[in-house]
């Protein structure tokens, strides 16, 4: 399969929806297209993030990652956080999240951001071969706490 990696737009909102959907009911999610497509809609009409797609030469999409801007005050820079990746089941296992990794190491150079940061579950084994293999380290040395408003 051969793909193209490039920024998503607004012109690819349905195919969009359709993946990241498909990335919520992974993490155990309910399906709703219509809200995803709403808070895609609103992450790229107020450039919130970065959303990059994987194309094949018929225009479909197989995959996409998130890129959310944050700041490190000890580094005094910019970092991306990757907080979505995902391929769909068809396209896996045929170099689309290691191309989309890329494009998001390379845009994460091309801003000048001091590292790309991630995280995912224990029980995502997927990611958790793929990360190590693309030169992300696991940071052993910190604790992760979240607080949650509900």
């Amino acid at each position: 399969m051969k793909i193209q990696t490039r920024e998503g737009t607004l012109q690819d909102i349905d195919q969009l929806s359709q993946l990241f959907d498909g990335y919520r009911i992974f993490y155990r999610k309910k399906s709703d297209l219509e809200g995803a497509k709403k808070f895609l809609f609103d992450r790229l009409e107020r450039g919130d993030s970065r959303i990059f797609v994987a194309e094949t030469e018929s225009q479909q999409l197989v995959g996409f990652v998130q890129l959310y801007p944050l700041f490190s005050s000890t580094r005094m820079q910019r970092l991306w956080l990757l907080n979505d990746l995902y391929v769909d089941p068809e396209a896996r296992n045929k170099g689309v999240g290691v191309a989309l990794l890329e494009r998001a190491k390379k845009y994460a150079k091309d801003t000048r951001a001091c590292a790309l940061a991630l995280e995912t579950e224990k029980i995502n084994t997927i990611g958790n071969r793929l990360y190590p293999k693309m030169g992300f380290e696991r940071n052993e040395a910190s604790n992760f706490y979240e607080w949650n408003v509900l």
